[in-house]
């Protein structure tokens, strides 16, 4: 899919975004003006966009669906619709195949990627979401947690932040594709997934890693232009001038080596060109201390 016909937007969340009810400290945006649910209302079209909330990831796939509603309902939204898809069947429903036709955003809850490509990957609604991501101005598909990280082409289905960085240790599986030059984790400072990322790129050097802290999102446009979003951080694992991978020699539960690696650290408001490698951190302004 070439960047250049991409005209939709895509909105990976790291997890545990504000939902205008938490307490917890880490949320310390406004929620209503600069939250990340806001971001994507506002990049929706505004608060009577059809906004729809697909919660196939989840164990609790009612529960999510709800606090999604309200959530939403905060920030003033009066047309949002939960799809409870939880077959492969249910990814052919007629009805629920015109509602993603009349959607102007389409958002993935977070718990289990794999569910979300079990269930919905190659599916007509999946083949729908595909199309009208790269066809239609305006439209967004958004994702927190496994959300975000089933947008991939190559997705990180499971392993253990402990063990990682040894070979064999992250499982990988094919994910919806909708950016296919990125990996993306998530609750990536929280549960210390530096390694589990790492061990992706290893496998798969030709793409860059997103490693998203929670409450922290990017919006990207055009497949290629990012920007941060949110109360955290994104971390950006740079393959570009790897000079030493030794990932497809070694045995399984080796420890791996890599070489010449770059890391960069961004936050809200930086911005990040996938396919230049290039970083812009606003305000260029701000003093160095």
């Amino acid at each position: 899919m070439s960047i250049l016909q991409i005209k939709g937007t895509l909105i990976p969340i790291g997890g545990n975004e504000d939902k205008g009810f938490e307490e917890d400290e880490i949320h310390r945006l406004d929620y209503v003006e600069e939250g990340i649910l806001a971001h994507v209302v506002r990049e929706a079209g505004g608060k009577n966009a059809k906004i729809i909330i697909i919660p196939t990831a989840s164990s609790i796939p009612v529960e999510v669906g709800e606090n999604y509603l309200a959530a939403f309902a905060t920030l003033g939204c009066t047309n949002v619709t939960v799809l409870d898809i939880r077959t492969q069947e249910d990814s052919e429903k007629a009805d629920y195949i015109n509602h993603i036709k009349a959607a102007d955003c389409v958002m993935f809850s977070g718990g289990d990627q794999s569910k979300i490509s079990k269930y919905i990957g190659d599916s007509t609604i999946h083949k729908l979401l595909l199309d009208r991501y790269k066809n239609d101005i305006g439209f967004v598909i958004a994702g927190t947690s496994a959300g975000a990280m089933a947008m991939s082409n190559e997705m990180i289905a499971g392993g253990s932040s402990a063990k990682s960085f040894v070979k064999g240790a992250v499982k990988m599986r094919k994910g919806l594709s909708f950016i296919p030059k990125l990996v993306i984790d998530t609750h990536f400072i929280q549960r210390g997934r530096f390694g589990r990322i790492t061990e992706a790129i290893a496998k798969f050097p030709d793409v860059t890693g997103f490693g998203f802290a929670e409450d922290t999102g990017m919006i990207i446009k055009n497949g290629n232009d990012c920007t941060v979003i949110g109360s955290g951080m994104v971390i950006v694992f740079d393959s570009k001038n790897l000079t030493h991978n030794n990932q497809k020699v070694l045995d399984e539960g080796t420890p791996m080596t890599m070489a010449n690696l770059t890391l960069h650290i961004l936050a809200n408001g930086d911005q990040y060109d996938i396919d230049a490698h290039h970083v812009l951190v606003l305000p260029i302004e701000a003093p160095f201390i």
